[in-house]
């Protein structure tokens, strides 16, 4: 230890001589060393650590559902599946429920949009959250009487930026989606919520879904209603994951043993948290590695680049190395003075870095589309960060010390005392050394350039792909109209009246809205069909994916309808029910003839076809055709979390997002809290998953 502290204060002393040479070599390590951190940090905030505020968060992981033919994936849980794993499944410390909502905080005009999640009662718990203050759920409050327990546990940003850090919160209430809420505590700032790079600010118990409009009372019942709720697990310290796989695995075999209706064909898995699906982690998981393995490449350029400077600069001073021999010093020792003046640098670098790191480190979120999502990444400093961080620091050193310090080797000392000498031999070997390194780093730069053209013609070529419809002039009004506490006829009737204000509008020349926009976050709504003259074969999934669209919806999104018609005023509840399916669903449902006329169930009711429409991309622009239909929204809406309008418009569609909103303001001032985005750029996020 004493040598080493010798080594780093002559180091900083033959440092200081050379600024210049100082300067260049700390801030080439530091962009090389940050670009490293960074992306890493990136890593560990969405993908191996995506729950800052937790305790132990390495045991969290996440319960999915494995359901044979479903559209998607079908990962999600039911809430009696729910209760049987959280009771049965003994390899697990704790299991909870969650599902994102968006709720309006307030009344009419002065609503404001909160994000949140509707939890189950052993959320914190599971988690390892604390209040900071009051309390967080009872064991009380995990029954199942519906509407029981109006409370909620806020976020401190919102306890703060809402409630002007009243220390005596707890106990007061609040409104939310036009109910009374009594607030019970409020959780750290460190604590964002159950899914990567997103702030939320409130959590209900899941019981209160029904009552506050984000979900059906079904789901409570129906064993069969997956797609809502996701489930996070904690897993026990010391116990395998593939033992804990088994169990949930066996656990699915027995509930669908015991309840083939609903369960046969739905397996479970324990999946850490960088293999999840269906959620933002899912999006960037590959463009995050491949990042990764770029700056691992510039870093290596970098250390490459730095070696040959300290190469050079080594030639300079063998005299210097050789008065050292002379005068007793083991080429051991030189040579590990060498390495610890570059690790001196490397050091350097990496605090460089980590200045860089604090200002790079949120870009992230500019890298993703806005979507209407609360996003948010941590910006604080952990350990893993930091020991990450010096972990590049040593590797840098090695790597740009380790030709410097077999120069020392490959040093004669009676050559380098010769009066003006500058050894041939040693500068033979020096710039032999130095063509290698030129070589590697042109090598890793070519490496580099074809891997980044590859991705840029990849990437290209994703964005190439026509999706089959067309999203350039149109707005994207992204309603999150239950919060209003609406039933379904309001909801309908508020739709109507707000197309029927716009197409009034100047500038805008059709108007619709669905439930689903195609390429986007979520999974997708979808129902088991049963085709008329259709007999599936053994094992084979009818689940399809639909949407419901109101009329025009096809001359908005101008996808072509290559028979028959496009829905109508005359589509409504009390008429006979229609659908329009497209042609990967005619291909594989009536081989390829005309579907008009056709009958199909789905969603409860019996359809006739009315219509073909062209293929499009529904979940990513490199998908293959696959089969979807359409249902005319006032048939088939019972309610949903999400409403979702698209304007097209003559001009840009940014210009007619002042109209859109006073529309909304005359139409309903209750249905104030939504988010608007250009179609064009809400889609772009179904490019980010591609590899």
């Amino acid at each position: 230890m004493r040598n080493l502290l010798q080594d780093v204060r002559f180091g900083l002393r033959v440092l200081s001589a050379s600024p210049g040479f100082a300067t260049v070599a700390v801030l080439t390590l530091g962009l090389g060393i940050a670009s490293t951190t960074t992306v890493f940090s990136w890593i560990d905030s969405v993908l191996l650590h995506p729950y800052p505020g937790t305790s132990r968060s390495e045991e969290l992981a996440a319960l999915e559902m494995i359901t044979a033919g479903a559209p998607n994936g079908g990962t999600a849980v039911s809430w009696l599946d729910y209760r049987d794993y959280r009771d049965g499944l003994k390899g697990l410390a704790g299991l909870t429920v969650w599902r994102q909502c968006a709720f309006t905080l307030g009344d009419a005009q002065q609503a404001r949009l909160a994000w949140g999640s509707l939890v189950s009662a052993d959320f914190f718990e599971v988690m390892g959250v604390k209040p900071m203050l009051g309390r967080v759920f009872t064991h009380e409050e995990a029954g199942d009487s519906l509407g029981a327990y109006p409370v909620a546990v806020i976020s401190a940003r919102l306890w703060r930026s809402y409630f002007h850090s009243d220390a005596a919160i707890a106990g007061k209430t609040m409104r939310v989606n036009r109910h009374t809420l009594t607030i019970v505590g409020v959780v750290p700032a460190e604590f964002r919520g159950s899914s990567a790079i997103m702030d939320y600010d409130l959590w209900v118990p899941v019981t209160m879904g029904p009552a506050l409009g984000q979900v059906p009372e079904s789901i409570f019942r129906d064993r069969g209603a997956r797609g809502m709720l996701a489930a996070i697990c904690r897993r026990r310290a010391g116990v395998p994951i593939e033992t804990e796989r088994a169990e949930a695995m066996a656990l699915a075999a027995s509930l669908a043993a015991a309840n083939p209706k609903t369960n046969r064909g739905v397996s479970a898995t324990i999946l850490h948290t960088w293999e999840e699906h269906n959620g933002v982690n899912e999006y960037l998981r590959a463009p995050l590695i491949i990042l990764l393995a770029v700056s691992f490449v510039v870093l290596l350029i970098v250390c490459a680049n730095v070696a040959n400077l300290l190469l050079a600069r080594s030639v300079g001073r063998q005299r210097e190395f050789g008065i050292r021999f002379a005068l007793g010093a083991g080429r051991v020792r030189v040579a590990t003075q060498v390495l610890t003046e570059t690790l001196v640098l490397a050091a350097a670098g990496a605090a460089m870095g980590i200045l860089m790191l604090l200002w790079m480190q949120g870009s992230l979120i500019g890298m993703v589309p806005s979507i209407g999502f609360p996003l948010g990444t941590a910006r604080e400093l952990n350990g893993r960060i930091l020991g990450f961080t010096a972990l590049a620091c040593v590797m840098a050193a090695l790597i740009s010390g380790v030709a410097p310090a077999l120069f020392v080797f490959r040093s004669n000392l009676n050559e380098v005392l010769k009066e003006g000498s500058r050894s041939d031999t040693a500068g033979a070997a020096s710039r032999r050394t130095r063509s290698v390194l030129v070589i590697a780093e042109v090598a890793l730069a070519t490496v580099a350039l074809v891997g980044a053209g590859l991705f840029v013609r990849s990437f290209r070529n994703i964005r190439a792909i026509h999706p089959g419809f067309d999203s350039a002039n149109v707005l994207l009004g992204r309603f999150f109209i239950e919060t209003t506490g609406y039933t379904g006829d309001q909801i309908e009737q508020f739709s109507l009246r707000l197309k029927e204000r716009l197409l009034a509008a100047p500038g805008v020349e059709t108007v619709t809205y669905t439930d689903f926009v195609p390429l986007s976050t979520t999974a997708g709504p979808w129902n088991n069909v049963l085709v008329e003259g259709y007999t599936p074969t053994e094992g084979e999934s009818t689940g399809v994916n639909r949407a419901l669209v109101a009329p025009d919806s096809f001359a908005t999104m101008r996808i072509p309808l290559l028979e028959g018609r496009d829905f109508n005023a005359l589509d409504q509840r009390n008429s006979d029910p229609v659908m329009i399916v497209n042609q990967a669903f005619a291909n594989r449902f009536f081989h390829g003839q005309s579907p008009l006329g056709r009958k199909v169930s789905a969603g409860g009711k019996t359809c006739t076809v009315v219509g073909l429409a062209r293929d499009s991309k529904y979940f990513g622009p490199a998908e293959a055709a696959r089969p979807f239909f359409y249902l005319a929204f006032r048939q088939f809406y019972n309610g949903s979390p999400e409403l979702y309008f698209l304007v097209r418009t003559a001009g840009q569609p940014v210009q007619s997002i002042p109209l859109l909103r006073h529309a909304v303001a005359e139409t309903d001032p209750n249905a104030a809290a939504f988010h608007t985005v250009p179609l064009a750029e809400y889609t772009q996020v179904a490019t980010f998953g591609q590899k």
